[in-house]
């Protein structure tokens, strides 16, 4: 079974910028492609980011281009956002996700493995 773990997580002020980690039980990760997806209080799940399986592949969301970036090392089974000039509005729980193949896109059912979630609250 592939494990997802993501860290990084925490409180940040308006404007800061955190760096989550999303690291993965799977000899073979780089098979796999991955995102990020984030969950606010009583709103649907909605994709952030995502990465193909080589890292040279990249696609967000317009609502977060230009200050967030995916990355991965595929020598560390481990995917990363960084996230800059971070908003209130994006406080909710962060989730990695992982599809075995190309880069699999922005729909949550595309997906076969997620992390448990790491809470980012940004303070106004």
């Amino acid at each position: 079974q592939v494990q997802l773990v993501e860290s990084g997580g925490g409180l940040v002020q308006a404007g800061g910028s955190l760096r989550l980690s999303c690291t993965v039980s799977e000899r073979t990760f780089s098979a796999y492609a991955m995102a990020w997806f984030r969950q606010a209080p009583g709103k649907e799940r909605e994709f952030v980011a995502a990465i193909n399986r080589s890292g040279f592949g990249t696609d967000y969301a317009d609502y977060v281009k230009d200050r967030f970036t995916i990355s991965r090392d595929n020598a560390k089974n481990t995917v990363y956002l960084q996230m800059n000039r971070l908003k209130p509005e994006e406080t909710a729980v962060y989730y990695c996700a992982a599809r075995l193949g190309i880069l699999a896109g922005r729909d949550t059912k595309r997906y076969d493995y997620w992390g448990q979630g790491t809470q980012v609250t940004v303070s106004s």
